[in-house]
């Protein structure tokens, strides 16, 4: 064996650096894509769940057939919620029925518990059923979710409203049974044992979505997946432009199979080749978000808004592409990783797209507003499920991205620019304490 070969081998940085980077690297892969999914019912706060009182009250009977005192059951299935609920968790908000659908189509709640107008008036009806024997139609409460902010958010406020309904159902159903039997006996009559099992859950509580979403959008994963194709297709697509580019421009051998090549360096400085980086992204963005709309078109996903779509792909693939090639310019090799940890590690978790950011640990809540993965969900969600809904998280997902690729430009043009000046060469030596100081002779 080679003496310097040997020596290299033996030499602890040539383990240490690799097998440190990989394991520090795939660590907080594996604590942040864990963490974020371990137990959200654990880590809710401040779940976003509307309450609607809509109950226009009604008269319980009175003792000698007229008309008793004035109830309104809703205003007190309302305050029984709002005391029964954990606050830290649930942020419940009571609201008219217009804003609560109005929150709802902006992606601003991911459920909404509404009470009708005639819920007391049909309670004392049913209640009265009970020593009438007349078939009366049960109260009702409507709770509904909204599955295009997301499938498992919605499976929250399923599982809330069951939770909570079906107490405040129980306890409902023994004072609307106290009031009847307590009417009986002034009447000089018997409630059954039947009628009493009627009442012990007087209210019909139904779940819906309150806008459903087409059978081919993936339960509410489709906006999710297509955000991580374009956040990929920028972070994957500027490795490999950046592999090719500068292998065809004599910066880096190019290989294939047992073919090794390196051409000699052109002259070219670093702002220039950028700019040709910079381009061909631009090209690799037209023509892969259309091919990404053709594969989805062909798997049979709803596309109701393609052309909008497209046009967001364009902006994201091009910002995340040319940022990415900027932070590569400017650190080199360690841009690769920096790269990787701002755009997957980071950014899958923080997303917001699996599970809700009420129901993550509170660090994603912080990397939500600026890791570019969410804002690119945001955007996707807004398109396929709300009607290109710039209100829906499409209006700030169009500001962030726009931020993000100004910030690439001017990181990538100021860097390369200084360099080029400075006289560091993409070249061996390039770098090196002699071709400083003879940097800084000239330049003086």
């Amino acid at each position: 064996m080679d003496p310097d070969v040997a020596r290299k081998i033996r030499s602890p940085w040539l383990w240490l650096v690799p097998v440190g980077a990989v394991v520090v690297l795939m660590s907080l892969l594996a604590a942040t894509y864990v963490g974020s999914v371990a137990d959200p019912q654990k880590h809710l706060e401040k779940f976003p769940v509307l309450l609607v009182n809509e109950d226009g009250g009604g008269r319980l009977p009175g003792p000698d057939g007229g008309e008793g005192p004035e109830q309104n059951f809703g205003a007190q299935i309302v305050s029984g919620l709002e005391k029964g609920s954990d606050t830290q968790k649930f942020d419940l908000e009571v609201v008219d029925s217009d804003t609560a659908f109005h929150r709802l189509d902006n992606a601003e709640a991911y459920g909404a518990i509404v009470i009708p107008r005639n819920f007391t008036s049909t309670s004392i009806e049913f209640a009265g059923s009970a020593v009438g024997f007349t078939q009366v139609d049960r109260p009702v409460i409507q709770v509904w979710t909204n599955p295009g902010a997301g499938a498992l958010a919605s499976s929250i406020v399923t599982a809330y409203a069951d939770t909570a309904l079906t107490e405040a159902n129980t306890t409902f159903g023994k004072q609307l049974a106290a009031g009847v039997i307590d009417q009986a006996k002034q009447a000089g009559l018997t409630v059954s044992g039947a009628s009493l099992l009627g009442l012990a859950a007087p209210i019909d509580i139904r779940i819906d979505p309150a806008d459903p979403l087409p059978g081919n959008a993936g339960n509410g994963l489709t906006a999710f997946y297509f955000a991580l194709l374009l956040v990929l297709a920028g972070f994957t697509g500027s490795v490999i432009v950046q592999t090719l580019v500068d292998g065809m421009l004599g910066f880096g051998p190019m290989e294939v199979g047992p073919l090794y090549r390196l051409m000699a360096p052109l002259k070219i400085s670093r702002w220039g080749t950028l700019v040709i980086k910079w381009w061909i992204m631009f090209v690799i963005a037209l023509v892969l978000a259309s091919v990404y709309l053709l594969v989805c078109r062909v798997v049979g996903m709803d596309l109701s808004n393609a052309f909008a779509l497209w046009m967001f792909g364009v902006l994201v693939i091009t910002a995340v592409g040319v940022t990415c090639m900027s932070v590569a310019a400017a650190l080199g090799s360690f841009g690769l990783l920096v790269n990787m940890v701002v755009f997957v590690v980071l950014g899958l978790p923080s997303s917001g797209g699996t599970v809700p950011l009420e129901a993550t640990p509170s660090v994603f809540h912080w990397l939500a507003w600026f890791e570019p993965m969410h804002q690119v969900y945001l955007g996707a969600r807004a398109i396929l499920y709300f009607d290109v809904n710039f209100s829906a998280g499409l209006g700030r997902a169009l500001v962030m991205t726009g931020v993000g690729l100004v910030i690439g430009l001017i990181l990538g043009a100021v860097v390369t620019q200084l360099y080029d000046r400075k006289g560091w060469l993409r070249a061996p030596g390039g770098f090196s304490p002699r071709h400083l100081a003879e940097s800084s002779k000239s330049a003086i």
